[in-house]
């Protein structure tokens, strides 16, 4: 008999993603498998896949289960280990709601890039605490063919170029990634970010996702954008001691972001499930391993 493994898909702001509950850890997704999964025309079809696991049944979150009791193993669609992905958040979240693993209000999910703040409101928006940014400092240009632009390099636990363009097609068709120099910023890749004015704390995005190409949303993306957004247009919350909210738009969807004084940023959007299911594990490229 064969063994079927469940999944469910989701999306927030037409970020979509393959959800694998496997509270145990039970389930060997190895990097064809995520990657077959992902594959648009002969698999489910997502720009990444949530791996569902308990955090005390991870080894990479163990030492994260006394503060949040569920791991987001997140991996991108080409199935390589990604540190976070913020529409990745609020679709988990909204899983363990659907699962009726929790309710309304407050819970805290592990990831890769540390212990996430959620909050689920009756309104059915997710907004995520998504950290402070760091900037690294140094100088960076991104290109596409033979045109090119500075970047301001934020990292929200995982790496960020956002250039700002006169024109979002400015950014061409995105279906391969938009070089950066220099390589020794980026030494694992980078998600590059190209942004539009559309009014006072209002931009519009397109994104290329590493590992994935252009998506319709990326919320580490919007939460860069807003970072930098904020210190081309003097204001700095860190040095003016208000917060600052940017309304982003993405392709997918909009997304509303707000950093604080003290350099914590919070991501507000939807998340939604939109069908769940089961998978014959025999046509994965990797095996099932039993706990």
């Amino acid at each position: 008999m064969s063994t079927r493994i469940a999944f469910l898909k989701g999306h927030g702001t037409e970020n979509d993603f393959v959800i694998v509950p496997d509270p145990e850890n039970a389930v060997e997704l190895s990097a064809a498998a995520v990657a077959a999964l992902c594959d648009r025309r002969a698999g489910i079809g997502g720009d990444g896949l949530l791996h569902v696991v308990r955090s005390a049944e991870h080894p990479e979150a163990r030492s994260m289960a006394d503060e949040a009791e569920w791991f987001m193993d997140y991996r991108n669609g080409d199935g390589s280990v990604a540190e976070m992905c913020g529409n990745g958040v609020r679709v988990f979240a909204r899983y363990l709601q659907h699962a009726g693993h929790v309710g309304e209000g407050d819970l805290a999910i592990a990831t890769r890039g540390g212990v996430k703040t959620v909050h689920i409101a009756k309104d059915g928006d997710i907004t995520v605490g998504m950290g402070r940014a760091v900037l690294p400092e140094g100088d960076v240009t991104v290109a596409v063919g033979e045109r090119s632009w500075p970047a301001r390099n934020v990292n929200m636990g995982n790496p960020h170029a956002v250039a700002f363009v006169a024109d979002l097609a400015d950014a061409g068709g995105l279906f391969t990634a938009p070089s950066f120099a220099p390589a020794a910023a980026y030494p694992d890749g980078v998600n590059v970010e190209f942004v539009v004015d559309r009014g006072p704390r209002h931009v519009a995005m397109r994104v290329h996702e590493r590992g994935v190409g252009e998506t319709r949303s990326c919320g580490t993306g919007a939460c860069a954008v807003a970072v930098a957004a904020a210190r081309r247009d003097g204001v700095d919350p860190r040095e003016t001691g208000l917060p600052v909210t940017y309304t982003v738009d993405l392709p997918g969807g909009t997304l509303v972001i707000t950093e604080q004084p003290d350099g914590r940023i919070e991501m507000t959007g939807p998340a939604v499930i939109v069908a769940e299911g089961a998978i014959e594990a025999e046509w994965l490229p990797s095996g099932w391993r039993t706990p």
